[in-house]
């Protein structure tokens, strides 16, 4: 069976979600909470912040470099993205997860094209000039939420010895 390339970047979406999803079954919120690691992160943190973060690219395909402004209010909602927090709960991060999920699945069925570009603000992490396709930015929340997959699956491990794989 053959796929088309928005087939493979929903596969690999799916895939890597999965594996983010799976290592918070089960757990409480105080558990999604806890700190395992010297890391600040945490489990609930993580969902939250890949939330964020895929919604925040997501925004930017459709909405080109105004949407990643870089005033200090951007930089604590950032840092925020991060912490689950006392009022926050697993089930509210994973439901606010699984609706950015779901936009940008929609989004890889239906834009016209996926080497649409648009150049990125001025950052001291970005070249001055550079641009980014909708495909390279799809391409990076697939690296992005494999990589905070695997930091999930060590916070797991370390809770209570479950991997996600293996």
């Amino acid at each position: 069976m053959t796929t088309n390339e928005r087939d493979d970047l929903l596969e690999s979406l799916a895939t890597h979600r999965g594996f983010l999803l799976r290592t918070v079954e089960g757990l409480t919120d105080d558990q999604a909470r806890q700190r395992t690691t010297v890391s600040e992160l945490t489990l609930g943190g993580l969902i939250k912040h890949v939330a964020n973060s895929e919604r925040g690219w997501i925004d930017f395909i459709l909405g080109g470099p105004a949407t990643m402004e870089t005033a200090e209010a951007r930089y604590a909602e950032h840092a925020d993205s991060f912490v689950l927090r006392e009022d926050e709960t697993l089930a509210g991060a994973i439901a606010d997860y699984e609706e950015a999920a779901q936009r940008t699945d929609d989004l890889v069925r239906t834009l016209p094209d996926l080497g649409a570009s648009q150049p990125l603000p001025k950052a001291p992490w970005f070249q001055p000039g550079a641009v980014r396709s909708a495909r390279r930015v799809l391409i990076h929340i697939v690296a992005e939420t494999a990589q905070h997959a695997g930091h999930a699956d060590i916070l797991r491990e370390s809770i209570d010895g479950q991997k996600t794989m293996g």
